[in-house]
């Protein structure tokens, strides 16, 4: 009898071992399925091994399987007592996947305080930064960092903080802490990575700071947060700028160059859709230096300034919508058309904003009504004869299209008028005139040719 038990032991103790070899294996090459199936088979006959439960846990975590992880951590607590903290932990991160970001903090807070592991620590703390930055609590999150730091001072760890100084505008401990990670290690990559984002923000902290005390005293000054957002979006810091944009925004939302800068911010940080919502495109022109220029936001902002004094300004609403068609935003500069022809349906110069919009949004038939409208109520305008030619000959009126391009002709000659007169006198056989036109063009411009 004493033989057969110790024959069964030895057998018992053959297979843990060799589930144990297997599983390591499956660990190696990452494979989850056998990992969960072998760490499954292990529990039958060590249901105390907590290393096990944890294997099981984190591989069905892995997969997403968050029901039977939950129901593995409830399992393993019942198993083994007292409960591991490391439950916590991984409660935690359940859900977090799942975006509860109360619970998933509650969880975390209660693996800390049971004064895990110092890696597993601060493996938590940066979980719990994290989900700071994801709601914005940006004090928060540097009280994690700063815990981070008492635990391990290391370059990135202060990187890591100097970035949540930055967040709340605490430059000068942003800087310390910097200037600390680049003397505790100089060859991290978080610091390679970070020290030039740094040295461009410095380039405009005088600007800054002095915008900060401006706007310490009005906080309520649109112009002054857009100010601001600007120099964050020239220093390449557009989170910072959205979240001025997004302030005056608020303050003042029938402001263009507010909407324009906060789209900026959002196609900087990849939101494109964020961008469509304020029906701005990916096709926003940008300067030399990579942002929207300056004087079209001095044009956008003094429109708006024109605008909020009177919102039946024409002037004003057509000035605003030619800035936007520059900067390629059809759609908000016919807004803008529209609405000064609303007001004074005589506005040559809104007719002829709104040819050229509806032009760029493929309607072009509409567009030439606008064109016709703009010649007939301004003739002595060249560039509207000009668009109208263009139009009628994008639908192939070649002859009324020659007719527009010689009356913007007679007013200015210019190159680009006589090469499109050029082409529609060929579509229509009149080779003499066409190669009359390209002889004067010749002259014009003999380095084109």
């Amino acid at each position: 009898m004493v033989s057969l038990w110790a024959g069964n032991l030895l057998h018992a103790t053959s297979d843990v071992s060799t589930l144990r070899a297997q599983l390591a294996a499956a660990e190696k090459t990452e494979d989850k399925p056998a990992i969960i199936e072998l760490s499954r088979r292990l529990l039958v006959v060590a249901p105390k091994d907590s290393d096990v439960w944890e294997k099981l846990a984190q591989a069905q975590l892995a997969l997403d399987d968050f029901d039977r992880c939950g129901a593995t951590l409830d399992a393993w607590e019942k198993a083994v007592q007292p409960p591991p903290a490391v439950i916590d932990d991984i409660r935690g991160d359940i859900f977090y996947a799942r975006k509860d970001y109360k619970t998933a903090e509650q969880y975390w807070l209660a693996y800390i305080a049971k004064k895990p592991p110092r890696d597993d620590a601060i493996a938590t703390l940066q979980a719990l930064a994290d989900l700071c930055v994801e709601q914005s609590r940006w004090r928060d999150n540097l009280d994690f960092r700063t815990r981070i730091i008492s635990l391990r001072d290391t370059a990135a760890n202060r990187v890591g903080r100097a970035t949540a100084f930055l967040r709340l505008h605490r430059w000068d401990e942003a800087f310390a802490d910097m200037k600390k990670a680049n003397a505790l290690d100089p060859t991290d990559e978080t610091v390679k990575q970070w020290l030039p984002q740094f040295e461009r923000l410095q380039n405009s902290l005088v600007r800054i700071k002095a915008l900060d005390a401006q706007i310490a005293k009005s906080p309520n000054d649109f112009g002054l947060l857009l100010d601001r957002a600007r120099a964050f979006t020239r220093a390449q810091r557009p989170l910072l700028a959205l979240e001025d944009c997004e302030q005056a925004m608020k303050l003042q939302p029938a402001s263009m160059r507010a909407r324009i800068q906060t789209a900026e911010a959002f196609l900087d940080t990849d939101r494109p859709d964020d961008a469509a919502k304020l029906e701005v495109s990916p096709n926003l022109v940008h300067a030399a230096d990579n942002h929207v220029s300056e004087s079209a936001l001095d044009d956008l902002g003094a429109n708006d300034a024109l605008l909020l004094q009177n919102p039946r300004n024409v002037d004003a609403l057509v000035g605003r919508a030619k800035t936007l068609r520059a900067l390629r935003q059809h759609v908000l500069s016919l807004k803008d058309s529209e609405a000064a022809l609303a007001i004074d349906d005589k506005s040559a110069s809104a007719h002829f904003e709104a040819a050229h919009d509806l032009d760029e949004l493929d309607n072009s038939k509409e567009a030439l009504a606008h064109a016709v409208k703009a010649t007939e109520l301004n003739p002595a305008d060249s560039n509207a004869w000009y668009l109208r030619g263009a139009l009628e000959a994008k639908r192939a009126n070649y002859p009324a299209a020659i007719e527009s391009f010689t009356r913007s002709l007679n007013l200015n000659e210019w190159v680009e008028a006589l090469r499109d007169r050029e082409k529609c006198e060929r579509r229509i056989g009149k080779t003499k005139e066409a190669d009359v036109d390209l002889s004067r063009i010749r002259q014009l411009a003999p380095a084109t040719e």
